[in-house]
């Protein structure tokens, strides 16, 4: 791929959660495909049937990689926050289970509604919202990206919604939707600034983001195990904006946007003097460089989605809907 994909691929750990990504300038018209140029033309990402055979073949190559427990089976399928995800998800699965996967369950995805935005340039890209048998009844959002015609669709989002949570996008007489830019100054927040402004929130507070399990609730559950006896927890934050990191939004019916973002974070246990980092789990072990004497501090790449209302509605917060967050690699010191 030619974009710079920024930091790449390390995995998620927790098992119950996933990812995926892709999009193409090709045009099938009723009597054949029409090869245009993607670069200035505004046209469809993807056909319907682009999108849904690039679902199955990312689901394909997701249940071939869990199953072996080998990142090479699905890394031409996934792509941006996803593949970091998943990545060290399979790593930690490969260094702990050798011979394979003893726990593997296929992914199964029924329903998918795909959401297909005209747009003129690369990458091109549409969302997939699929029911799973998998993530507790929620919904599957899956983000597909593709940089040109010749390119494989890769799964650069996936996050997971509660039934009901996911609005209704404008859409054309055709059906197809419409690509917020990342720029955009007729929403609450700019795509390109929510990264930015989600950590600024963990950091600092505020009220440019909803009270949620995503906002307010995590900033509680920090504040509360920042210090415990013999053990003090820092983090920090960072935005993931470049390359395959780069937002993707759609056009909500109200006026707004639905955003998908990526966020960096990382936690680090200090142990007092006389006392001891907690033994983490065998798959953070496994994704740990050095020993862990006197500290610990943990990589994880998170991906997004959320509500951006449209500028001037209501009181302008932005409702995380869905993260999906995951272990990419750590250091023992």
């Amino acid at each position: 791929m030619s974009r710079d994909r920024g930091p790449r691929r390390p995995r998620r750990l927790d098992r119950k959660i996933l990812a995926a990504a892709s999009v193409t300038a090709l045009s099938l018209t009723a009597s054949g495909c029409v090869v245009v140029h993607g670069e200035r033309e505004v046209l469809p990402s993807a056909t319907r049937a682009e999108a849904a055979k690039a679902l199955e073949q990312f689901t394909e190559a997701y249940n071939a990689a869990d199953k072996a427990y080998d990142t090479s089976l699905d890394a031409d399928h996934t792509t941006g926050a996803l593949a970091a995800i998943d990545s060290a998800r399979l790593k930690a699965g490969a260094t702990n289970h050798p011979d394979g996967n003893p726990d593997h369950a296929p992914l199964e995805l029924s329903d998918a509604k795909y959401t297909i935005p005209k747009k003129a340039g690369w990458p091109r890209w549409f969302v997939a919202d699929a029911k799973a048998n998998k993530g507790g009844g929620a919904r599957w959002l899956l983000a597909f990206t593709r940089d040109g015609l010749d390119g494989t669709w890769e799964a650069a989002y996936l996050t997971l919604v509660a039934p009901g949570k996911v609005p209704e996008f404008v859409t054309d007489a055709d059906g197809w939707a419409e690509a917020v830019p990342a720029d955009a100054t007729d929403v609450s927040v700019a795509p390109g600034d929510l990264s930015k402004d989600y950590t600024a929130y963990l950091k600092d507070g505020g009220k440019s983001f909803a009270d949620g399990v995503h906002t307010s609730t995590w900033r509680a559950s920090r504040e509360k195990r920042g210090t415990r006896p013999g053990l003090v927890t820092q983090f920090i934050d960072e935005p993931l904006t470049n390359g395959d990191y780069a937002p993707l939004a759609l056009r909500t019916k109200d006026g707004g946007a639905l955003v998908f973002f990526t966020s960096r974070h990382f936690e680090k246990q200090t142990a007092a003097r006389g006392a001891s980092v907690p033994t983490p789990n065998k798959d953070v072990l496994a994704l740990t460089d050095g020993e862990i004497k006197q500290s610990l501090t943990m990589e994880f790449v998170s991906n997004e989605v959320a509500l951006d209302p449209a500028d001037g509605a209501g009181d302008g917060q932005v409702s995380v809907l869905g993260r999906v967050q995951g272990l990419t690699s750590a250091k023992g010191e």
